[in-house]
């Protein structure tokens, strides 16, 4: 009889009849499918925190650095711009210079770091010279001058009003009607104006007329007045006013103004008749009221009646004061 048949224990790998160990079978295509999706799944759940992360970490490390970039602005870009920023100088608030003299305002400007240009703000474009003699009216910052901030004054002369804008006509004042004004009140308009006391001249409107001294002739009338009625009174303008006592009148307009017209004058001794104490008489005016003086008079004064001192020639003819 045959004996028992064993069975092999199921820890035990199956042998080949040599001994070797049976190889496992090969995954089936279904299998190897499933897997490849079950790993793509996975990739894509830790996919988008891995490039959040690596966002974030990006944008940390750029605003660390202080190159942030805006949307639209390549890097390259950015970079040129910001050096370009960096060369432009900068330019320090200017003070307002306007009404200065020229000079100081020159100085104040040069020491606040500025190159300093000026020209005339009138249409006559006049060179400056001397600055001194100039007032600022207008300044404005020009382009600059490698590193350096430049600003221009536009001026015009001293005591001259500033036109409206730059390059305009200086708004000169012009001369007012002051004919038959007192002398106190034309010369208190003509100060107004602009003009220094000091330019301003008193004459006399008739040649043979004599002013009195100085604060004696505030009440005489204004028979003329150069510059005329209406003539622009620029910087650094003398007037002249030609006077005549309210008694005398003024010349007629076509007789002139002080240059050729004189006042009634009976004797022709160059006294006029209002002054003259003997009016007759040529041998005595107001200079010389007991005569005037003849060579060939021992005693100087005294004579006649008519007031003749014998026959010696008058020593003071031609002259201003006979």
């Amino acid at each position: 009889m045959p004996g028992p048949q064993t069975t092999p224990a199921p820890s035990d790998p199956p042998h080949d009849p040599e001994g070797a160990p049976r190889q496992r079978k090969p995954w089936s295509k279904r299998r190897k499918a499933a897997t490849a999706v079950a790993a793509v799944a996975v990739l894509g759940a830790v996919m988008p925190d891995l490039q959040k992360d690596s966002a974030q970490g990006s944008a940390a490390d750029a605003k660390a650095a202080g190159t942030k970039q805006s949307r639209g602005v390549t890097p390259g870009a950015a970079a040129a711009s910001a050096r370009t920023r960096t060369a432009e100088p900068t330019r320090p608030p200017a003070a307002d210079y306007r009404g200065q003299n020229l000079d100081v305002a020159y100085g104040k400007a040069r020491k606040a770091g500025f190159i300093v240009n000026s020209h005339d703000a009138s249409e006559k474009n006049k060179f400056i010279r001397g600055r001194t003699t100039w007032t600022v009216c207008f300044q404005e910052a020009g382009p600059p001058l490698g590193m350096k901030p430049v600003l221009d004054f536009g001026v015009v002369p001293k005591d001259a009003p500033c036109p409206k804008t730059d390059g305009q006509p200086i708004p000169w004042p012009t001369m007012p009607e002051l004919v038959w004004k007192t002398w106190r009140t034309a010369r208190a308009e003509v100060v107004a104006l602009g003009v220094p006391a000091g330019r301003i001249e008193a004459r006399k409107a008739y040649r043979n007329d004599k002013l009195p001294d100085e604060g004696e002739y505030d009440d005489w009338r204004v028979c003329a007045h150069d510059p005329a009625e209406g003539a622009k009174v620029e910087s650094g303008a003398r007037v002249t006013l030609y006077l005549s006592s309210k008694d005398n009148g003024c010349p007629e307009p076509d007789r002139g103004t002080g240059t050729s017209v004189d006042l009634p004058d009976r004797d022709g001794d160059r006294d006029p008749d209002y002054r003259d104490p003997f009016p007759g008489d040529r041998d005595r005016n107001t200079a010389f009221p007991d005569g005037i003086p003849r060579l060939g008079d021992s005693g100087g004064s005294g004579g006649s009646s008519g007031g003749s001192h014998g026959g010696g020639r008058i020593i003071c003819r031609h002259t201003r004061l006979c």
